[in-house]
C-alpha cells in the first residue's frame, strides 16, 4: 500500500508517474506496454501508480493530458504585436517550447504515436480534439487580433487557423513517421512565404 507520505504529495508523484510513463511509452511503444513496465522506470513503490490510476487506459489517457498541458498556453490574452505572438506561436508547435531537459521531438514521437491509436480510444479522442481546438483557437486569436489591429490583411481567422493546425500536424508527423528532418524549418519556409507575406500583403500595398 502506498503510504500517506507518499498519497499527500500527490502533484509531485503524478509527474513523476507521468515521466515514467513517458520514458516506458519511448521505450516499448504503445501496444506492448504495461503498467509494469511503467513501474520499473518509477523510482518509487509501484502501488502508488494503482492507487492514483485505474489501469493502463487510465493512465495513458492522464499521460496525454500531462503532455499536452506542456504544449498548451492561455490564448485569450490582449494581442499587442500580433505578428510576434502568431511567430512565436508557430515556432512552439514546429520546434517545441524552450525548457530544459525537455526533448521535444522525443515527446511529439510519443504524441503522434498515441495520436494513431486516437480511433480506437474515446477518451483519448476527446483529448486530441480538446486540443486541437486549443492550438487552433490560440492561433485563431493572434489572426483576429492581427485583423483588428490593421497589421494583417482581412482573412477568414478560422479557417486559415485551421491551415495553419493542418501544416504543423502534417510537418511534425512527416519528420516523425518518414524521417524527414527537415520537415518543419521546410513548414515554416512555406507558412513564411505563402502564408505570412499574404497576410502582411495589405500594408505593402499602402
Amino acid at each position: 500500500m502506498a503510504t500517506p507520505e507518499e498519497v499527500e504529495s500527490g502533484g509531485d508523484t503524478r509527474r513523476e508517474i507521468m515521466e515514467a510513463t513517458f520514458r516506458a511509452l519511448s521505450e516499448h511503444g504503445y501496444a506492448d506496454l504495461r503498467v509494469r513496465d511503467i513501474g520499473e522506470e518509477f523510482e518509487k513503490s509501484r502501488t502508488l501508480i494503482h492507487y492514483h490510476f485505474d489501469g493502463k487506459h487510465d493512465l495513458i489517457a492522464s499521460f496525454l493530458e500531462y503532455l499536452i498541458e506542456q504544449y498548451e498556453e492561455p490564448g485569450d490574452g490582449e494581442i499587442t504585436d500580433p505578428w510576434g505572438a502568431l511567430s512565436d506561436r508557430l515556432d512552439q508547435c514546429l520546434f517545441g517550447p524552450e525548457i530544459d531537459a525537455f526533448d521535444h521531438w522525443e515527446r511529439m514521437t510519443v504524441y503522434h504515436e498515441l495520436f494513431a491509436h486516437a480511433r480506437h480510444d474515446e477518451r483519448h479522442r476527446a483529448v486530441f480534439n480538446d486540443h486541437y481546438a486549443q492550438l487552433r483557437g490560440n492561433l485563431t486569436h493572434v489572426l483576429e487580433a492581427g485583423v483588428e489591429q490593421g497589421a494583417f490583411h482581412d482573412v477568414d481567422a478560422e479557417s486559415l487557423a485551421q491551415l495553419l493546425t493542418d501544416v504543423i500536424h502534417a510537418a511534425r508527423a512527416r519528420r516523425i513517421s518518414l524521417g524527414h528532418e527537415d520537415a518543419p524549418e521546410q513548414a515554416r519556409e512555406a507558412v513564411d512565404e505563402f502564408v505570412l507575406d499574404s497576410l502582411a500583403a495589405s500594408e505593402r500595398e499602402r
